[in-house]
């Protein structure tokens, strides 16, 4: 997951890079004579790759725009805390500022997508971003009497 607007820069800029990576290898196997089957198969792994990224590069810029997943159970409520501090346009360094921790903690944090993070910690976060979450609880399977 891009976590950062630099690190959604380079990964813009690598997709770009793939791309013509892949078209000049492309090229490359059809001078030497390979089938297109064949050359679908010898590129696929940086097609593989590229199609990954570009899911990454894709999210993020949903995210910017404010189009958030449901949140369907609290284990990816961190992935969610995440995204809603790149759509207000905050910072791992500011947020670190409103909690009083380090930096180091709050990139440490979203690396592990706040997996084992108490509900204090979780509503510390949401009040630093001045974020609100409505919680609607169903159940999941229809319960026979």
């Amino acid at each position: 997951m891009i976590k950062t607007e630099n690190a959604y820069k380079e990964a813009v800029l690598k997709l770009k890079q793939d791309e013509k990576f892949i078209a000049s290898e492309k090229e490359k196997f059809k001078k030497m004579g390979l089938e297109n089957e064949h050359i679908e198969l010898a590129l696929q792994p940086y097609v593989s790759f590229h199609e990954q990224l570009k899911e990454e590069v894709d999210y993020y810029e949903c995210i910017k725009r404010g189009e958030f997943e449901t949140v369907i159970n609290l284990h990816t409520i961190g992935k969610t805390l995440i995204a809603f501090r790149i759509y207000i346009g905050m910072s791992q360094n500011e947020l670190a500022e409103k909690l009083d921790v380090s930096p180091s903690q709050v990139s440490r944090d979203e690396k592990n997508e706040y997996f084992g993070a108490t509900i204090e910690r979780i509503q510390s976060i949401m009040e630093a971003m001045g974020m609100t979450s409505i919680t609607k609880i169903e159940p999941s399977t229809v319960i026979s009497a």
